[in-house]
């Protein structure tokens, strides 16, 4: 992991810059590694948080903090490097508040569900 504040100085190539964004639209660019996961990520921000800029978005603890990508929810254990993320450019991310995380898939299960239930019961249909 490495300082912040990257955005006009050249990525390294060994490097993901992570720009991240808060709720409020708010951001911050950081540097980390591959290896470096998810929760990796959150405390190393909690620990650095910028509290003149993002004093408002303040949390009490690191475990608090989530990383969304593409529209999903990262877990804890998931690296940047398994994400595929290009080495040298830059990725935005969400950042935001939550302690817990939805189930994983949950809505497509619950989509699942509700298709399979639309499609079963119609007049002509039996129930074994």
């Amino acid at each position: 992991m490495s300082k912040a504040g990257v955005s006009c100085k050249k990525i390294p190539s060994n490097k993901i810059n992570l720009r991240l964004i808060l709720v409020s639209g708010k951001t911050r660019e950081y540097l980390f590694s591959p290896n470096d996961s998810a929760s990796d990520i959150a405390q190393y921000v909690f620990d650095n948080w910028v509290e003149a800029e993002w004093a408002e978005e303040s949390v009490a603890k690191a475990e608090i903090l989530r990383l969304i990508y593409q529209g999903r929810f990262l877990h804890g254990n998931v690296t940047l490097g398994a994400l595929q993320l290009p080495l040298g450019r830059t990725t935005v991310m969400h950042l935001v508040p939550r302690e817990n995380l939805p189930e994983p898939n949950s809505q497509d299960q619950r989509q699942k569900s509700k298709d399979r239930s639309s499609n079963c019961c119609s007049a002509s249909c039996s129930i074994l």
